[in-house]
C-alpha cells in the first residue's frame, strides 16, 4: 500500500474551508455576525431601528432564536452543496482483503487485513529434515502422478495447480518421470507466523532425473535420463500457528 500522493493531500487539505485568521474568519464567528445583522435588520423591519431588535429579554431570546435558524439554514445550504459536488477521483484505496501465500511463491501475502504484524519463527533441526523429505517425497508423488499423495504433502491450492499441470501433460499424451532426487543445499529463507499460519521458506539446490515421456510408448520425448540435472528452487511451507514439524506442507514453490 502506498501513501497518497501529495496532489491528494494538498486536495484533501484544500477540501476543509479552513482558513488562516482570527476568531471572527470562523464559522462561529460569521455565523455571530450573521445573527447580529439579522436581528438588526427584523428590527429595522418593526420600526425600531437596527439595535432595536436588541432591547430587553424578549429581544435577547429573539436574537437567540435567529442565530440558530441562520446557523441550521447555513448547515442545509453547505450540506446540499456538499453532496453535489463529485467524489474524488482516485482518492481511495480499499486494502481490506486479505491475500496468503499462494501458488508459485507469493511470499508473506496479506497479513489478517493489514492489522497484525508476522513475527518471527524459530526453525529446529526437526524442521528441516521435514522440508527435505518433503522434497522427496513430493517429486516421487509428483513423477508417478499420485495426486493422493500430493494432497497429504502439500495446500489444497498447491495440490490443484499440481493436478493442473499433470493434466496438461496427459493432453498431450505424455508423463513427467522424476527419480533420483537429491537434497545438495538447503538454506532457510525466511520464517514467520501469522494468525491463522506459519510459513517457512526454503531455498533447496537439488538433483534429479527430470524427463518427460510419452504415455504409450515409453519414450523419451525431453530430458536425460541418465545425467542428473541441477535445480534451485525456493519453497515456501505452511502449517497450523504451533503446529508439529511433520504438520508443514507445501503452499508455494519459486524457481531460482
Amino acid at each position: 500500500m502506498t501513501s497518497p500522493s501529495p496532489g491528494m493531500t494538498q486536495n484533501a487539505a484544500g477540501s476543509t474551508g479552513m482558513n488562516s485568521g482570527g476568531f471572527m474568519s470562523g464559522g462561529f464567528g460569521r455565523g455571530l455576525l450573521g445573527g447580529l445583522v439579522g436581528a438588526g435588520l427584523i428590527g429595522m423591519l418593526f420600526g425600531s431601528g437596527f439595535g432595536g431588535g436588541l432591547g430587553g429579554l424578549s429581544s435577547i431570546l429573539g436574537l437567540v432564536l435567529q442565530i440558530g435558524l441562520l446557523f441550521l439554514l447555513f448547515k442545509f445550504v453547505m450540506g446540499f452543496l456538499r453532496r453535489r459536488q463529485p467524489a474524488h477521483q482516485g482518492a481511495a484505496y480499499d486494502s481490506g482483503a486479505a491475500q496468503g501465500p499462494r501458488p508459485g511463491f507469493g511470499g508473506f501475502g496479506g497479513v489478517g487485513g493489514g492489522t497484525a504484524k508476522p513475527v518471527k519463527l524459530e526453525i529446529g533441526p526437526a524442521d528441516f529434515n521435514v522440508f527435505e523429505q518433503r522434497l522427496g517425497l513430493i517429486q516421487k508423488a509428483y513423477g508417478a502422478e499420485d495426486m493422493a499423495a500430493l494432497r497429504a504433502l502439500a495446500t489444497p491450492e498447491m495440490a490443484s495447480y499440481f493436478a493442473a499441470e499433470i493434466d496438461e501433460a496427459a493432453k498431450k499424451g505424455q508423463v513427467n518421470k522424476i527419480s533420483d532426487v537429491t537434497l545438495l543445499q538447503g538454506d532457510l529463507s525466511e520464517a514467520w507466523r501469522e494468525p491463522e499460519s506459519d510459513y517457512a521458506s526454503v531455498a533447496m539446490r537439488f538433483s534429479l532425473i527430470d524427463t518427460m515421456v510419452d504415455r504409450a510408448t515409453g519414450k523419451v520425448v525431453s530430458g536425460d535420463p541418465v545425467t542428473p540435472q541441477v535445480s534451485t528452487e525456493v519453497w515456501t511451507f505452511a502449517r497450523r500457528p504451533g503446529g508439529a514439524a511433520t504438520d508443514w506442507k507445501l503452499s508455494a514453490i519459486q524457481q531460482a
